[in-house]
């Protein structure tokens, strides 16, 4: 889908990455410059599946043989992704000014936690910090119990990467119709404040003072419970055809005490009756109990559990190297390149930017 496009991804860790992957996913030619001395790093980040599909050339960007190559990579592309602190490239004189100076269509990609401005632009954080500031670690557990999310899905992932690549791809599009490029300033923080939208469009459903208060996160039909066997199921049966069917299936919709399903002064009575009889029996039985209904039930996998999930395994969801691309297009599951090795790519690099004369 993004035949065409060049990408220029300096190394970083975390969102910036793997925003890269996902343009690199959708077809989307990215170059990571890599770090020479990268492979040294004392943050480990497991196997380097964030930079599938990308080509890597490791160059020092504070070294004056190697900003060559830089600018004409830069020149070259439609876009560049970055995950420094506020005021690094500035530092290493490759800020926006200086890049759109050298390519003024370059859509110039900033991923950071709290933002190129504020208080905090300048203050270390990281998946959790964003999460709880933004508001949206306050309803990440039950009342009365520390919030815990899971991690970097939510904030990472969800506020930074995401909202990260669909600001490129606006950019890459309105650079298309005008020639001129833009600076994309995708802060974890605004995205996760911007998915309250969907929480808050839902008026007195969700009440943002109060953890265990809102439709969402304090009913008996809202919820994980414990099965016998120590495993969990999730429960969030909202529409009423679907909470009758979840009590038919228990043998509960015959159940005085279970009728009002919005009832917020009988949810904490009603959540233990649940709780009390999820206790009973492991969770493959609830598994099977619930399996093919409309009751909204299903157990809460580990990640090793949910790449063999039948429906996860039909719809190819992973493969031995880790999970599929996402979106599909026209139903076609696309396969992600290759992991390549640090500067793998060096010389066909250096061999395209001499043969279009930019090197």
């Amino acid at each position: 889908m993004l035949q065409g496009i060049r990408i220029i991804e300096f190394e970083a860790m975390g969102p910036a990455p793997f925003a890269g992957m996902l343009l690199a996913d959708l077809g989307a030619e990215v170059i990571v410059i890599h770090r020479p001395d990268g492979e040294n790093n004392p943050v480990k980040q497991g196997p380097a599946l964030l930079d599938r599909g990308k080509r890597s050339i490791a160059l020092d960007l504070k070294d004056a043989k190697d900003r060559p190559v830089i600018e004409a990579l830069l020149r070259s592309a439609d876009g560049l992704i970055e995950g420094m602190r506020p005021g690094v490239m500035e530092r290493l004189n490759l800020g926006p000014d200086i890049v759109h100076a050298l390519n003024s269509k370059l859509v110039y990609g900033r991923m950071t936690g709290w933002g190129q401005t504020g208080p905090r632009a300048q203050q270390a954080g990281h998946d959790l910090n964003y999460l709880a500031l933004s508001g949206a670690l306050f309803y990440a557990s039950p009342p009365g119990q520390p919030p815990v999310a899971p991690p970097t899905l939510t904030g990472d992932l969800g506020g930074g990467a995401m909202y990260l690549c669909v600001g490129m791809l606006a950019g890459l599009l309105k650079a298309r119709q005008s020639g001129q490029g833009c600076v994309v300033d995708a802060a974890i923080v605004d995205g996760v404040s911007h998915l309250f939208a969907l929480l808050l469009s839902m008026g007195p459903m969700f009440d943002p003072a109060a953890r265990g208060g809102s439709l969402l996160d304090g009913p008996h039909w809202s919820r994980c419970y414990t099965c016998a066997d120590g495993g969990f199921v999730s429960v969030q049966c909202l529409e009423q055809k679907f909470y009758h069917q979840f009590l038919t299936l228990l043998g509960l919709e015959s159940d005085p005490d279970m009728q009002d399903q919005f009832d917020a002064a009988q949810w904490s009575t009603q959540s233990a009756r649940l709780a009390a009889l999820f206790a009973t029996q492991p969770r493959s039985h609830w598994e099977a109990l619930f399996d093919g209904t409309d009751a909204c039930v299903a157990p809460v996998l580990s990640p090793s559990e949910a790449a063999q999930d039948p429906h996860h395994r039909a719809r190819g969801l992973w493969n031995a190297k880790g999970p599929t691309p996402a979106p599909r297009f026209d139903g076609t599951v696309a396969q992600p390149g290759p992991i390549p090795a640090r500067d793998a790519h060096r010389d066909p690099l250096l061999d395209d930017l001499t043969e279009r004369g930019l090197l």
